[in-house]
């Protein structure tokens, strides 16, 4: 076995966290579905490689529980309308990953039978054993709780050896690389930094849940194409958030 391939499957589980917005392409709102069908061929790809996968998408290309509850709506009800939009974007997901023939289960954290399984772990662990791609949606179940936290939550319980967060830019910079052109990216970057100096990987919920469990996080870019496998091989460009 050569010594990439090694590298390649050095992980055997992970869970791979993105956002709603990831989903929207270039359009403003909801589901772009030439964008979520990239996106699948690139957990495909991992997957061929025989990594099991879950994953966790947020909802902010639908609904943002914190906008709506700026706007007056009240915060708990808000929440709920953000976790049933995380619902919507797991199917969607799931549509395109099984047009590619891979074997998928939408899970919930709110129980809606019709659509989705409900959170079992025992079940959802054995779905992975199974190399079926687990999709863990409607957040945790409870309002004030975000998508990142629901994701560490999820990762630990599934024993997973990594979060994988594929976002817009290439990993984690002491400022916004968009409006700074100064910005440096951290290769590496310590819990308690991020917390210290609020440099947005996730909240601060997930960070310390994630510290406290010692869970890697492997920020990089999921607009790189090939990004996702190419990180697990060691390849590419990404911050590794580690004790």
């Amino acid at each position: 076995m050569s010594t990439e391939k090694e590298e390649i499957t050095r992980y055997k589980r992970v869970l791979l966290k993105i956002s709603g917005e990831a989903l929207m392409g270039d359009q403003g709102y909801g589901l772009n579905p030439p964008t979520v069908a990239r996106i699948a061929r690139e957990v495909k790809s991992v997957h061929d490689l025989g990594v099991e996968i879950c994953m966790v998408i947020g909802g902010g290309n639908i609904f943002r529980g914190l906008a709506g509850s700026a706007q007056g709506m009240e915060r708990t009800t808000a929440d709920y309308m953000g976790m049933l939009a995380t619902v919507m974007n797991a199917l969607g997901m799931q549509a395109q990953l099984e047009a590619l023939g891979l074997h998928t289960r939408v899970i919930s954290a709110i129980p809606m039978d019709q659509v989705c399984e409900p959170y079992i772990r025992r079940r959802a662990v054995r779905h992975l054993e199974k190399k079926r791609i687990c999709i863990f949606a409607a957040g945790t179940g409870n309002p004030y709780f975000t998508t990142d936290t629901a994701a560490t939550l999820r990762a630990n319980e599934m024993n997973c050896e990594a979060i994988f967060k594929g976002t817009k830019v290439d990993g984690v910079y002491d400022k916004d690389p968009k409006k700074h052109d100064d910005a440096k990216r951290y290769d590496v970057v310590s819990y308690d930094e991020v917390l210290q100096k609020n440099l947005g990987v996730m909240d601060a919920s997930a960070i310390a849940l994630a510290r406290d469990n010692n869970l890697p996080i492997i920020v990089f870019s999921l607009d790189e194409p090939g990004g996702f496998r190419g990180i697990l091989a060691g390849q590419g460009t990404f911050t590794k958030v580690q004790g």
